[in-house]
C-alpha cells in the first residue's frame, strides 16, 4: 500500500514536470505551487515511514525486555533434606548424621587388648553395615520418585522454551534449564555420599572384625596365664 502511494506521488510529480506549453505567468507559478504540495507529500510520508519504524524498534524493544511469567524452579533444598533424612535408620553411619565422627569411632574401635564378648560386636558391626547400606538403597529410591516431579518441570521448560518470544524471555528459560542441571548435580553428590557411607561402613566392619581377632589372638598368647582341663598354659611360646 504504502508503495502503491508513493509510486502514484511520483508518477504525479513526473507529470507535472514537463508540462505543455502555455502562455502566461499565472500557469507557472500554479505549476510550482503543485510541485511543492508533491514534495511536502513526499516529506510526510518519509516521516510517516521513519516513525513506523521506530515504533516497530520499541515494540521490538519491548519484546526483548519481558520476563516470563510465572517462571519454573525445582524444590531442591526439601529434596535434599528428604535424603538426608532417608538415609538415618537404625544403626546406620549415615553422612548426614552430626555425631557421624563419635559413633563411627564408637561402633569401630579398631584393634584394642582388652578382651570382649565377639558375638556381640560381631552382631553390632553387621547391623551397622546393613543399616548404612539400607539408607543408601532408600536415598536410590527416593531419587526415583522425585523424578517423576522433575519430569514435568522438564515438560513445562520445554514448553517455555517453544513460545519464548523475546530475548529476555529465552534468557529466562535458558536460566530456568541451568539451575535444573545445578539441582541435578547436587542430587547426584548425594547419592554418591549415601553410596561412599555404605562402602565405607563395610570396609569398616572388616577391619573391624581382623582388628579384633589379631588382638584376641595376641591376648590370649602374651596376656597371661590359662587355665583350661587342669592345665596351666602360659603366654608366649612356653
Amino acid at each position: 500500500m504504502r508503495k502503491s502511494v508513493v509510486a502514484l506521488i511520483m508518477l504525479f510529480v513526473v507529470s507535472t514536470e514537463s508540462p505543455q506549453r502555455a502562455e502566461g505567468g499565472a500557469f507557472a507559478t500554479e505549476i510550482t505551487q503543485v510541485l511543492n504540495h508533491a514534495q511536502l507529500v513526499l516529506a510526510y510520508i518519509r516521516q510517516g515511514l521513519q516513525l513506523e519504524t521506530e515504533i516497530a524498534m520499541l515494540a521490538n524493544m519491548l519484546r526483548n525486555t519481558k520476563n516470563l511469567s510465572p517462571q519454573t524452579f525445582g524444590q531442591i533444598q526439601a529434596d535434599i533434606n528428604a535424603l538426608a533424612q532417608i538415609v538415618q535408620g537404625g544403626q546406620a553411619l549415615a553422612y548426614s548424621l552430626g555425631n557421624l565422627d563419635q559413633l563411627f569411632r564408637t561402633t569401630f574401635p579398631g584393634y584394642g587388648r582388652t578382651p570382649t564378648v565377639y558375638y556381640a560386636n560381631y552382631q553390632k558391626w553387621s547391623q551397622t553395615t546393613l543399616d548404612t547400606t539400607l539408607g543408601a538403597l532408600r536415598a536410590a529410591g527416593l531419587q526415583s520418585q522425585q523424578m517423576q516431579s522433575e519430569q514435568m518441570v522438564i515438560k513445562s521448560l520445554e514448553s517455555m522454551s517453544q513460545t519464548a518470544d523475546g530475548q529476555m524471555q529465552a534468557l529466562n528459560v535458558l536460566g530456568q534449564i541451568s539451575d535444573q542441571q545445578v539441582q541435578q548435580l547436587m542430587k547426584l553428590r548425594e547419592l554418591m555420599m549415601a553410596d561412599m557411607s555404605s562402602k565405607q561402613a563395610y570396609q569398616a566392619a572388616i577391619i573391624q572384625q581382623q582388628a579384633a581377632n589379631e588382638a584376641a589372638a595376641q591376648w590370649f598368647f602374651t596376656g597371661g596365664p590359662v587355665t583350661s582341663d587342669g592345665k596351666t598354659y602360659l603366654p608366649g611360646l612356653q
